[in-house]
């Protein structure tokens, strides 16, 4: 049996400033129905001179 495809478009474009949104919290009722994403950020210390 095959899964079914979900056509899910992205909610944010690409290339525009989303620290902001990916910053945002899930509602309670988004957690319960699954509707949210893990966000992990990596960022760099480009003054450490080490």
């Amino acid at each position: 049996m095959k899964k079914e495809k979900k056509d899910v478009e992205p909610t944010i474009a690409e290339g525009i400033d989303t620290e902001d949104e990916l910053k945002e919290e899930a509602t309670k009722e988004e957690v319960e129905k699954g509707d949210f994403t893990s966000v992990t950020t990596l960022s760099s210390d480009e003054n450490d001179p080490s």
